[in-house]
């Protein structure tokens, strides 16, 4: 049987009417090099005519097409954006190689993707992509085989996307029952985890009333306790809790403001014995019941004028963090809570020169936080805000994505660069480099699944084995 293929492509990610006012914001980085160069705003490169129109849901209009590829018999998960807890942090006992010879890490496949930035999960040997069709006009959630990138099937169902910055974006959440995934234009399609047959599917747009942000949609779906989570943002619909085996509406939270989706993705809390999600929607940051969605908390201290991307990183003690870019620097916020109610309050806030993360959500190790912040410097925060160390001449990010695991962070910058660096907050150790994609634009999230490292640029997945031995499997103590 013929292995459907997607088309080969390789352009490029992620409005006042003022020309002026816009030449100042978001940063983008050459290739093959840390230099900075100009700042872009979302629909700058949009063709004419590629705004969301309403009609029937097209997820039900999908196939699945079934190819020659067989789910490896490996180790690891990493199931949802930013893994196993959703926090950037691998929790795997798999060791993990602290130095990198020539030739390492070592290539173990590689396939063309199309154009855009959405991440990879990995679950039971097989690894799942929200990727897009340029040729077919269809978006297409891919299973591959972690052990050599084979297609074993996918779902595809047809959807205009021009390129704006790229098209897929978001990462898919999945169980051993089924896969969640939304499309650029807000489609929500819900899959058989081994199968691939179709279980339901959504259009938050025509569905919910939804508008999709600029650069499309950025939302990664969570699964909770046997229930599909969303931020769908609409007129009646802030958040959205769904059942994932049948795509039944458990609850979904009023919308009294009117506030609407962003790139960022809806996290997990729990804070005087009440279990929540939080969500950075375009004028506030809310808090809301994961038993009925109801409204715990809202506050409106911190909104991104043009577009809000990192998520919030929920810390101990009802603590969030919460960073943006476009000289939104960052907050944290603490919950407290008066009589019945709870209550935000911001700690403190730093200026974007401090820190402020354009697209990356930071990760907690040992106290600290680390991240990039909008200059392309790698930083390490404590938890007061104060900063500790930034890397320095020469050791740009860019908008690269990064993961912590076994104290080691990878990093990559936007030229397919990926470094090693010592989760420290003593300084800033670089323990190895290495040129693993040739491409531009290596911002997609990456994932860690039993040594094998997943990164991706604008129109390549590679999966790099990060292992320090591969002979039976070595793991360390736990």
């Amino acid at each position: 049987m013929k292995k459907p293929g997607l088309a080969k492509v390789t352009f490029l990610i992620p409005g006042a009417l003022g020309l002026l006012a816009l030449v100042a914001f978001a940063l983008w980085f050459g290739r093959g090099t840390d230099k900075p160069l100009a700042l872009r705003v979302p629909g700058t490169d949009q063709a004419p005519g590629s705004e969301v129109g309403t009609g029937t849901n097209a997820v039900l209009a999908g196939k699945l097409l079934r190819a020659d590829g067989q789910p490896a018999n490996l180790p690891g998960a990493w199931p949802q954006f930013r893994g196993p807890n959703r926090n950037g942090a691998s929790t795997e006992a798999t060791a993990l190689a602290r130095t990198w010879q020539p030739g390492q890490p070592r290539e173990l496949w590689g396939i063309d993707v199309g154009d855009g930035y959405a991440g990879a999960v990995v679950l039971n040997g097989r690894v799942y992509l929200m990727d897009y069709d340029r040729e077919k006009k269809q978006d297409a959630l891919r299973c591959l085989s972690l052990a050599d990138g084979r297609e074993i099937w996918r779902y595809a169902y047809p959807v205009a996307v021009k390129r704006n910055h790229g098209m897929s974006r978001t990462t898919p959440a999945v169980t051993d029952k089924v896969v969640v995934a939304m499309g650029p234009k807000c489609n929500v399609v819900c899959l058989d985890s081994i199968t691939g047959e179709l279980r339901w599917g959504l259009d938050l747009v025509r569905q919910f009333g939804t508008t999709v942000p600029p650069w499309y949609a950025g939302q990664c779906p969570l699964i909770d306790k046997g229930a599909v989570i969303l931020a769908p943002g609409g007129k009646d619909a802030l958040l959205l809790a769904l059942d994932s085996q049948t795509g039944k509406v458990l609850w979904q939270t009023p919308n009294p403001h009117g506030w609407k989706m962003t790139h960022s993705s809806v996290m997990p809390m729990e804070f005087g014995g009440e279990r929540m999600y939080v969500y950075c929607a375009n004028k506030g940051v809310v808090g809301v019941s994961a038993k009925d969605g109801a409204i715990l908390w809202e506050t409106t201290d911190w909104k991104i004028s043009i577009a809000t991307v990192p998520s919030p990183l929920v810390l101990d003690g009802g603590r969030i963090f919460l960073s943006g870019g476009y000289d939104a620097g960052s907050l944290m916020l603490q919950l407290s809570r008066a009589g019945e109610r709870l209550v935000p309050q911001t700690v403190f806030k730093l200026a974007a020169g401090v820190f402020g993360a354009t697209q990356h959500t930071p990760v907690l190790y040992d106290n600290h936080l680390y991240g990039v912040r909008a200059d392309g410097k790698f930083v390490c925060l404590s938890l007061e805000g104060k900063p500790v160390w930034a890397s320095g001449s020469g050791q740009q990010f860019g908008l690269g994505s990064f993961i912590l695991a076994d104290g080691l962070i990878y990093a990559m910058n936007d030229a397919g660069l990926l470094r090693l660096i010592e989760a420290t907050p003593q300084k800033y150790v670089l323990l190895a480099q290495a040129q693993v994609l040739q491409g531009r634009e290596s911002w997609g999230p990456l994932a860690l699944a039993g040594g094998r490292l997943i990164a991706r640029d604008l129109t390549r997945m590679v999966c790099l084995d990060v292992a320090s031995s591969r002979e039976g499997e070595r793991t360390r103590e736990p």
